[in-house]
């Protein structure tokens, strides 16, 4: 969109004028350039534009992020030195460790600011809301100027928030092999990798006498068996012998089934990626409460409670 600023030298205008008795050539500079600002509000920075954007912010908050480190070329036999296992056995493992910070500050940042960007587009849509209600056509004339020098800001934060919706690649300042082994493979590129937030399926989760069955999934996409850490407590305890009904179970389904529980107690329930080697940021958790039973009637606490460690 090209936005014309009011520099040019005023013409002769037309003698006749319209029913507010605003001059022909003044009225279609305003109505030209209010249409300007309404149509930047629909294409770029509508509510359902912004709800998007919002929703996006949301779930990548929620991912977890991996660092991948990958040749920057092939050559015909490689490839059985390029597997992943054989690749990480290959590097530095102090190196390695700084480029995994270097990769968790850069999801922190960038998570920062796609939440100003954000917020910065929320409050220019106000604000251009507010410019295409200006009725006076000599006040919204005489800002013209000001209103296409907010309108190319607005653009250029766009393009900002679009370019950190996806992790990027990472500087490599240093080598991740030591200088032994360095020549024996081509140089890498690290990349950031993201995952889907693990979600309990709240349909499919219940409680029994003194048993529980949970079930989780990913949203969007089918689980996969990747690895998973459930961790489970008894809320109130009454006895101090209660106070041992708690425990962390690693996992790589989609589903467990715990038992030797406590009958009428409340149990918190926690599901999460697990760690591993190439994990270098992840801050969400989900977490389900569950009653077991005290007669054949299945008691549930619908608790929708997330949040982030």
């Amino acid at each position: 969109m090209a936005l014309q600023s009011d520099r040019s030298t005023p013409g002769k205008e037309p003698a006749w004028r319209n029913e507010c008795g605003i001059v022909g050539n003044t009225w279609r500079k305003y109505v030209d350039r209010k249409n300007i600002v309404l149509q930047f509000l629909v294409n770029n920075l509508s509510t359902d534009i912004l709800k998007q954007y919002e929703t996006r912010l949301e779930l990548l908050k929620k991912c977890s992020y991996y660092i991948d480190v990958l040749p920057k070329h092939f050559a015909l036999g490689d490839q059985k030195l390029f597997q992943p296992n054989v690749l990480y056995q290959l590097i530095d493992p102090c190196k390695f460790l700084r480029m995994k910070n270097v990769g968790s500050t850069q999801v922190k940042i960038q998570l920062f600011l796609q939440r100003e960007y954000l917020d910065e587009l929320k409050n220019g849509h106000e604000e251009l809301k507010v410019i295409a209600k200006i009725s006076d056509v000599t006040l919204f004339l005489l800002h013209w100027n000001t209103t296409c020098s907010k309108l190319g800001q607005l653009l250029s934060t766009l393009k900002n928030l679009i370019s950190v919706l996806v992790p990027g690649k990472l500087y490599v300042k240093h080598q991740l092999m030591s200088d032994a082994k360095s020549n024996k493979i081509p140089q890498l590129r690290v990349v950031l990798r993201t995952k889907m937030p693990v979600e309990f399926d709240r349909k499919e989760s219940m409680a029994y006498h003194n048993s529980v069955k949970l079930k989780w999934l990913v949203p969007g996409e089918e689980v996969h068996h990747d690895q998973y850490e459930l961790v489970y407590k008894l809320l109130e305890p009454r006895y101090c012998i209660e106070r041992n009904q708690l425990g962390v179970i690693p996992v790589e389904s989609d589903s467990i089934e715990i038992g030797n529980l406590q009958p009428a107690s409340l149990y918190e329930f926690t599901i999460r990626r697990a760690d591993n080697y190439t994990l270098v940021y992840s801050a969400w958790c989900d977490i389900m409460i569950l009653k077991t039973k005290v007669s054949n009637h299945l008691l549930y606490v619908n608790n929708n409670t997330s949040h982030f460690t």
